[in-house]
């Protein structure tokens, strides 16, 4: 567009004065090298390009448990499918349990301390001194026809060197055995481990981490084997898994995929129950009762039972056993799938998880179904684990129990739908969505929370729905702002990971919902973005330029603000002056704190029009405007982050009036802006952010009274 000089000048001379000094911070200059390059594997508009391939790696596992020593020992046969262009020399296998091994590189690392009181359990953990010896204990790594591999360890890693190069589109097929010692979690913060339970002599098992596994090779970073220090979750492939898991024969298992041999490992009458489970929708079904489970906890069998399993199309494998675990389940209906949602618990969980648990599951399908894409597998398990929270294909682990005495509260009830519904949710977020959490924990654990507090909201509104709102992350500011880190930063460094990874994203993508998108544009761009990436690996710019894609809406400035920074969100109503016309005769009451300034209104001036012939109608507009209470607002930008202002205006006859103006009111200051507004009725007070919808950290400066 080309403007006449005459109107540049006008058009500057305004914009400069009305917005005072520019303190300029670049909130609103294009992400741009930010951002990795679209190439034919990623392109700019963040959908997976022409060129996207993954590998694949298929499990056929042989696992058993020994109840008396706590010892998991397993086999395995690996099938590594190469879809890279490239040719691989050597693959990477990840040894999770590596990271409790002795000298391993979490302890060694420990910042640690002696406080003047402390208790036994807390300096035995805080120094890493518990009788534990952890680790893989790795035997024969061999090719399917008996050749030894070349292999070397680096902590949580191991290198295989591959006899042959593996060239594109080849597959490489091996197998491996090995052993570890199973932890008691009371003792040691682990993902998987033991439960023991003294009254009875029993243990509850929640098997996580347990196998070595392939690590994730892909067109981003090459091979991502960065070490596992605890902090930082996984980056897996996707592939097929074929488990055979052998317990003490009075034993019920749990796990990631479908049981293919319930005739020899359930009653008869335990059949009937799952039959008329998966035809039940009303309600859960007990599979294997309480009365039951107290049963089996006195006889223990020296028998042993092995229970299958096979998965498709998942991208890890875990499991839980235990001769005390109560079973149920119930059918929910998911077009196109019906799929069974069961939950497993102790009796030491009842009646809380019998009231509530499966109930959750069932929430948790529904709503995230319904926001992103159809549940795809055929079951959804919540198992009972004390003092845990932790996901996997198709079963998490889940803590909050009633009291001894079984009685209950809301906060149990809200304990346990927090958990059940987070962790089924991470099915989603990253077990179908694939994302990387060894780098990027907010794609997964900050969308999952903000699904959580909408499944809440949908579905239990009497509940706490505070978590993961932008109104929770204000303490955080206000608190312990300078130990704070952005969501990008690796999870492994991050002093708050609740912050950084969970509640910042969380909270950024309710303030993207409900202020700046609106509900209906966010909701399709956050589906587009769900579909597109399913069963794929998705990066952050993959779901920045989908969202933008997607929308139509320029976000780079809420990506910066939001994931790049910790800047809080504090923003102040600096002053407010009253304007009338002068010859209006308006009478002020003596009520009113601040009286109003008068303006005159004049005629345009022709060298206004230009070559313009025609004219506006000035009295018209004189007329339009006499009577008119206007308002020049000025806001402040204290906290330093840009944000839409959500404003309410309450008048002295006490009506109200909301509007919200968007972020990109600062693009040209973003310290301080001015604003008119005008109504016909006098205004009493305007507040900023009377709904906690933007994550103001100080509401004190929020409001501003004018009688």
């Amino acid at each position: 567009m080309i403007f006449s000089r005459g109107v540049y000048i006008v058009l500057f001379s305004f914009i400069f004065f009305t917005t005072k000094a520019q303190q300029w911070s670049a909130s609103f200059e294009q992400l741009g090298s930010k951002l990795p390059t679209p190439n034919t594997y990623r392109t700019g508009s963040g959908a997976p390009g022409e060129a996207y391939w993954q590998q694949k790696v298929d499990y056929k596992i042989k696992v058993s448990i020994d109840d008396e020593k706590q010892v998991l020992t397993g086999t395995e046969t690996i099938t590594y499918h190469n879809n890279s262009p490239d040719v691989l020399t050597y693959l990477w296998v990840q040894l999770d349990q590596n990271v409790r091994k002795e000298g391993n590189i979490k302890d060694v690392t420990n910042i640690t301390g002696i406080a003047p009181k402390m208790s036994t359990k807390n300096i035995v953990q805080e120094l890493g001194a518990y009788d534990y010896d952890g680790g893989f204990k790795i035997g024969e790594i061999e090719t399917t026809a008996g050749e030894n591999l070349d292999y070397f360890i680096n902590r949580t890693m191991m290198r295989i060197n591959l006899p042959t190069p593996l060239k594109p589109g080849e597959n490489f097929e091996f197998k491996m055995s090995w052993s570890y010692n199973l932890y008691d979690r009371m003792i040691i913060n682990g993902r998987g481990g033991y439960e023991y339970f003294p009254e009875d002599k029993n243990y509850a098992y929640t098997v996580a981490q347990w196998y070595p596994r392939l690590c994730v090779y892909d067109d981003y970073e090459g091979w991502q084997n960065k070490q596992f220090i605890g902090d930082g979750e996984f980056a897996l492939e996707f592939g097929d898994f074929d488990v055979e898991i052998t317990v003490p024969a009075d034993h019920i298992v749990s796990a990631t995929g479908e049981l293919q041999n319930a005739t020899q490992v359930l009653s008869a009458e335990q059949q009937k129950r799952w039959t008329l489970a998966k035809k039940t929708f009303d309600k859960p079904v007990i599979i294997a009762s309480q009365e039951e489970a107290e049963a089996r906890e006195k006889n223990k069998s020296s028998e042993t039972k092995s229970w299958h399993f096979k998965a498709q199309n998942v991208r890890d494998f875990a499991f839980a056993t235990s001769r005390k675990y109560i079973w149920e389940a119930q059918a929910v209906k998911l077009p196109p799938n019906t799929v069974m949602a069961m939950s497993v618990y102790p009796k030491e969980a009842n009646p809380l998880w019998a009231n509530e648990a499966t109930k959750a599951v069932k929430n948790a399908l529904e709503v995230y179904s319904s926001r992103t894409f159809d549940y795809p597998y055929p079951v959804a398990i919540a198992v009972n684990a004390a003092n845990q929270g932790m996901e996997y294909p198709m079963i998490c682990f889940n803590g909050s129990r009633p009291n001894k005495n079984g009685k209950y509260s809301q906060r149990h009830v809200s304990d346990l739908v927090d958990v059940v519904v987070h962790e089924v949710g991470h099915n989603y977020f990253p077990m179908i969505v694939n994302t990387d959490e060894r780098m990027y924990g907010w794609m997964d654990e900050g969308l999952n929370t903000f699904l959580e507090l909408e499944t809440k909201r949908e579905r239990y509104p009497t509940l706490d729905t505070i978590w993961g709102s932008p109104k929770s992350m204000t303490v955080y500011h206000i608190r312990f702002d300078q130990w704070l880190d952005a969501p990008m930063t690796n999870p492994d460094i991050t002093n708050f990971s609740d912050y950084s990874d969970y509640g910042q994203a969380s909270a950024a993508m309710n303030v993207l919902r409900n202020v700046i998108m609106g509900k209906e544009l966010f909701d399709m761009a956050f589906k587009t973005y769900a579909n597109l990436w399913k069963f794929k690996r998705p990066k952050p710019a993959d779901f920045f330029r989908v969202m933008e894609d997607a929308s139509a809406t320029d976000l780079d400035w809420f990506w910066k603000g939001w994931f790049f920074k910790t800047t809080p969100v504090d923003v102040a109503i600096e002053n407010v002056k009253w304007y009338r016309l002068r010859d209006d005769n308006f009478q002020p009451k003596q009520k009113y704190g601040i009286l109003p300034k008068y303006f005159s209104l004049t005629e345009t001036p022709d060298i206004f029009y230009w070559d313009f012939l025609s004219r506006v109608d000035d009295e018209k507009i004189k007329a339009d405007f006499k009577g008119k209470n206007f308002y020049d607002i000025t806001f402040k930008n204290v906290g330093g982050l840009v944000s839409p202002l959500v404003l309410q205006f309450t008048f002295d006859d006490n009506t109200t009036a909301s509007e919200t103006i968007p972020a990109e009111i600062w693009r040209y200051s973003e310290s301080e802006v001015t604003k008119v507004f005008y109504f016909n009725k006098v205004l009493k007070s305007v507040q900023l952010d009377p709904f906690d919808k933007t994550g103001d950290i100080n509401t004190r400066n929020n409001v501003f009274k004018l009688n």
